[in-house]
């Protein structure tokens, strides 16, 4: 471990310049125009596992677009750590409220701004860069190493969820090591034993057959728009409980260990709210900000629209509206079940001068995984020791659908062990990933490799 960890150190600069090249590449899967800088993004990284010595490397296409496979396997009585990231990232829009070019990665103190830059391109190039260490500074790894890369798992992970069900005999190994998530704080490093899941789905309410003129025709016909927004109203009672009949059945409540270890995180709401602009919370009673915000499920409008929306007046009483809802899950609560309760729903609310409609987009079930197990220690030791504090075990508002189909399909438990910080902004103009969490995240990588071979051994 330490020739790898000298190895890391010695080629830093060198490991930022190969990042800059990835994300230079805009390879934005959410947009059919980027298909071809997406494909130019997994041929890269497929000739980079070829460079840095991977015994195996193979680009998979799909429906969408490609995953990239690598392994390297040394020694069939060695554990073997599946490791997952992705290489597409999100658009980067608005341009306008970037500070330099998106997609021209620029350092600014110790900080290197890009879209991807952390999300996912920087943290998952750590993974990539811990292997090369141990490739080329020792010749073997303590550990056999199957990489599973994708590129859609900012449009859903269609592709990869159907690969990992059909082909998981090559997906084979005892645990998976994803660097896609964020410590609690600076000061805090954690690492992700929970996520929730999402639902997420499009409803449209027709009321005419046509856009009106809302002077001939309104206050005798029913608007869409004002009926969505009663029915929207409705998604949520006084204290914030979502009023969909039978929403919180399954859901698994937090414990009092959870809730204590909740309650001693060092979580300044005050501050938190400033950072995003906000004067108070709109939480559900009963539970913490925090708890809220991780551990709770939840609904939410992400978009609404209808009728004219373009620069100055136009009288319509419009024909039709729209709106994108998500819901955000947590154990034991299933995807198909929530969507079913949610069209049982809305079929009742919508008053009957509407046609009402439903489409299920995309979603990922929720999971939790026992911070107990030996890789989650194993993560636990190398990260306190290149952070320099013991890491927190916490759970994660987000959701990345592939951990459940790995527990699911394959059996495997993920361990989540991310550099980043929610002032990196991911999705957000200005995304940028601290160079110094990028090297202490190689060198984390390194010795979590080390400790778990250990421990199983």
């Amino acid at each position: 471990m330490d020739t790898a960890l000298s190895y890391a150190e010695n080629n830093a600069d060198r490991f930022v310049g190969e990042l800059k090249e990835l994300l230079r590449i805009p390879s934005v899967s959410t947009d059919s125009a980027y298909a071809n800088e997406v494909q130019r993004a997994a041929e890269w990284l497929a000739d980079h596992f070829d460079a840095i010595g991977m015994a195996e490397t193979d680009i998979i296409e799909t429906d969408g677009h490609p995953i990239v496979y690598a392994e390297h396997m040394t020694d069939p009585a060695k554990p073997t750590v599946v490791v997952y990231g992705h290489y597409d990232v999100q658009p980067p829009d608005p341009l306008e409220e970037w500070d330099t070019d998106p997609f021209e990665p620029t350092q600014r103190g110790e900080r290197l701004y890009a879209r991807g830059a952390c999300d996912d391109k920087g943290q998952m190039f750590m993974q990539v860069k811990a292997a090369e260490s141990y490739l080329s500074a020792e010749g073997d790894l303590p550990v056999n190493l199957k990489y599973v890369i994708e590129g859609e798992e900012e449009t859903g992970s269609m592709s990869i969820e159907s690969y990992v069900e059909e082909h998981g005999e090559r997906l084979h190994g005892d645990v998976v090591l994803i660097s896609d998530t964020a410590m609690f704080s600076p000061d805090t490093p954690s690492i992700t034993y929970g996520l929730r899941g999402l639902a997420y789905a499009e409803i449209t309410l027709r009321g005419p057959n046509r856009d009106l003129h809302s002077g001939n025709y309104g206050g005798a016909v029913d608007n869409p728009c004002n009926a969505l927004s009663r029915v929207i109203a409705g998604l949520h009672d006084e204290d914030h409980h979502i009023a969909i009949p039978g929403f919180y059945d399954d859901v698994r409540d937090l414990t009092e260990a959870e809730r204590e270890t909740y309650a001693a995180l060092p979580f300044d709401e005050d501050a938190w709210m400033d950072t995003i602009g906000i004067d108070d919370v709109r939480t559900e009673t009963g539970y913490t900000t925090l708890e809220c915000l991780t551990a709770r499920p939840t609904l939410d409008v992400n978009g609404i629209w209808g009728g004219y929306t373009g620069e100055g007046a136009k009288t319509v009483l419009p024909s039709k509206a729209h709106a994108k809802l998500s819901m955000r899950l947590v154990p034991e609560q299933s995807v198909p079940d929530i969507y079913d309760k949610l069209e049982a729903h809305l079929e009742t609310a919508v008053p009957d001068t509407m046609e009402f409609s439903m489409r299920r987009l995309h979603g990922g079930d929720p999971v939790l995984v026992d911070p107990s197990i030996p890789p989650m220690q194993a993560a636990k030791h190398a990260m306190g020791e290149v952070r320099g504090t013991e890491p927190v075990f916490v759970r994660n508002g987000g959701t990345i659908p592939v951990v459940a189909d790995f527990q699911q399909h394959l059996g495997l438990d993920s361990v989540l062990m991310g550099f980043g910080l929610d002032s990196d902004a991911i999705h957000s103009p200005n995304e940028s990933f601290g160079l110094d969490r990028f090297h202490q995240g190689i060198q984390g990588i390194i010795r979590f490799h080390d400790h778990y071979a250990a421990m199983e051994a």
